[in-house]
C-alpha cells in the first residue's frame, strides 16, 4: 500500500508509521521539518515538504494526523487560532488536493478528538452520536471533521477517529511519568473528572483495520471501553509504578498554566467505543491496570 501521512513526527504517527513500513508499505510523510523525517526513519520514508503535483502523484491512502499540540501552552486567543489552523486549514487544503487528483485514494483516515463533545458533566456513556456541549473544543473538532468529510465528494471513503488521551511510551504518559516516579503524582483537580484513554497499540490497529476495511466509514471514538476517572487513574499508575499516588495538582495551579485549556485536564467526558464494538473489533488493552503494566514495568 502507498499511504500518505501527515503529522508522522508525532507520537501517533511514528507508531503508525514503523507499523506499516514492517508490512511493506510505500509511505510518503508530509512535514514543515524534512530532516526530522529522515533522522526519525533512517531515510526509509519519503520526506515531503509540500504536497506533491498531483498530476504527478498517486496514492492508496491519506492519514491526516497533522495539528500542533493542544496542551503544551497556555490558551490565549492567538493559541486557539494556531490550534484551528494547524488542523482545520491543513485539512482543507489537503481535501482540495485530493480533489485534484486523477486517480484518487480509496480512503482517507482523519484526526479528531473526544474533545467534540466538549467538556460533558456526569459518568454516562458517550457513544459516536451522543449529544455535545457547545465550546471551543467542541467547535475545533467539528469543524476539523467536516473539513475532512468534505473528501467524499471526491468519492473517497473517510473515516474520522475521535481519540482520546493515548498511552505508551511518549505522548500523554511521559508528562506524568517522572513525577509519579518520584513520588509526587496524584490526581488533577478533584480527580472526579472522567479520562477516556486508549493504549497505543489499539490505537494503530484500528487505524490499519480502518485503511483496510472499505466498508468502514464515518465518525469512531477510538477510546478504550473503560474510561477511568482522574482519581482512578492515578490510583492504577501510582499502584503499577510502586508509588503514592496521593499529591493532588490544585485546579487553579492548572488554570494559570494552560488558561482556558485547562479544561481539558480539569474537565472530561466518559466516550464510548461504540461504532468499533458494534464492528467487532476486541481491543488488545481493555483494561487500565495491564495497558500501564505494559508501558511502566
Amino acid at each position: 500500500m502507498k499511504i500518505l501521512i501527515t503529522g508522522g513526527t508525532g507520537f501517533i504517527g511514528q507508531h503508525l508509521i514503523r507499523k506499516r513500513l514492517q508490512a511493506g508499505d510505500e509511505i510518503y510523510c508530509l512535514s514543515r521539518d524534512p530532516d526530522k523525517v529522515e533522522r526519525i526513519f533512517s531515510g526509509k520514508v519519503a520526506a515531503l515538504k509540500a504536497l506533491p503535483d498531483p498530476e504527478d502523484f498517486e496514492v492508496d491512502a491519506v492519514v491526516n494526523l497533522a495539528g500542533e499540540p493542544i496542551v503544551d501552552k497556555r490558551w490565549n486567543e492567538a493559541r486557539k487560532q494556531v490550534l484551528r489552523n494547524s488542523r482545520i486549514d491543513l485539512t482543507t487544503e489537503l481535501v482540495d488536493w485530493i480533489a485534484k487528483l486523477p486517480v484518487k485514494p480509496e480512503v482517507l483516515v482523519s484526526g479528531s478528538a473526544i474533545g467534540y463533545f466538549g467538556s460533558v458533566e456526569g459518568g454516562q456513556k458517550l457513544g459516536e452520536s451522543a449529544d455535545f456541549t457547545p465550546g471551543f473544543t467542541h467547535d475545533l473538532c467539528n469543524d476539523w471533521e467536516k473539513a475532512a468529510l468534505s473528501a467524499e465528494s471526491s468519492g473517497v471513503r473517510v473515516c474520522l477517529i475521535r481519540t482520546g488521551v493515548v498511552l505508551g511510551h511518549g505522548g500523554a504518559l511521559s508528562k506524568m511519568y517522572y513525577p509519579f516516579k518520584m513520588g509526587l503524582g496524584g490526581p488533577v483537580g478533584s480527580g472526579k473528572q472522567w479520562m477516556s484513554w486508549i493504549h497505543i497499540d489499539d490505537e494503530v490497529e484500528v487505524i490499519e483495520m480502518l485503511l483496510t476495511h472499505s466498508q468502514l466509514s464515518g465518525v469512531f471514538n477510538l477510546t478504550s471501553p473503560n474510561a477511568a476517572t482522574n482519581g482512578a487513574f492515578s490510583k492504577t499508575l501510582g499502584r503499577v509504578m510502586h508509588r503514592p499516588a496521593i499529591l493532588p495538582m490544585p485546579a487553579y495551579a492548572m488554570k494559570l498554566l494552560l488558561g482556558e485549556g485547562a479544561e481539558l485536564l480539569l474537565e472530561g467526558q466518559r466516550v464510548y467505543p461504540e461504532k468499533l464494538l458494534q464492528v467487532g473489533y476486541k481491543f488488545k488493552y481493555p483494561d487500565l491496570e495491564e495497558a500501564l503494566a505494559s508501558i511502566c514495568t
